[in-house]
């Protein structure tokens, strides 16, 4: 297994839609599932996707941070599908393996459906809510092209992590 390296913003594999796979359940896939879920553990996140390891590949992995299990579980996403199942929206703030340091106000909908194959190549979907809907969606972008600055809320709606959390907590404090 391999720590692979990040791409950052301004990177153009970021900003590519990827490409579908083909090869369903081969080992060549398992093994970029591996290496990205050990990427994610050491950068500590909770989703990745392929671009984001400089792979054109139409492939993310998320971790169910809501899962009772103690083990930590990753499931990874191929050739994924995903449909609101509301209109329904939430914003919360974002950040971004990517985008290291920074977060975002961003607008999602609150319930999803996906639908994508697992890594033994088999249909699999799931309907989703609160921040795993979330989670999902900002892997799915990113196989898009798209990363979450450009779904910001409002434009001033983004900074960095310790200034946003500072703001935020002081205004909470506030309002109470």
């Amino acid at each position: 297994m391999a720590i692979l390296k990040i791409a950052r913003i301004g990177h153009p594999i970021l900003l590519k839609k990827t490409k579908e796979i083909k090869e369903l359940g081969s080992e060549k896939i398992k093994e970029i599932v591996y290496n990205m879920s050990e990427t994610m553990i050491d950068a500590n996140g909770i989703g990745l996707a392929a671009p984001q390891v400089h792979l054109n590949l139409r492939l993310f992995i998320i971790r169910d941070i809501e899962s009772k299990n103690k083990e930590m579980q990753i499931k990874a996403l191929i050739n994924p599908v995903i449909e609101k199942l509301s209109d329904e929206t939430i914003e919360a703030w974002e950040g971004c393996l990517s985008i290291p340091g920074m977060l975002g106000l961003v607008r999602r909908f609150s319930k999803i459906k996906y639908s994508a194959y697992d890594l033994q190549g088999k249909k699999i979907s799931n309907n989703l809510e609160g921040i795993q809907a979330r989670v999902v969606q900002h892997e799915f972008d990113h196989l898009n092209g798209i990363l979450y600055t450009s779904r910001l809320v409002h434009k001033d709606a983004f900074g960095h992590a310790e200034e946003i959390e500072q703001y935020w907590q002081k205004n909470e404090k506030e309002k109470q």
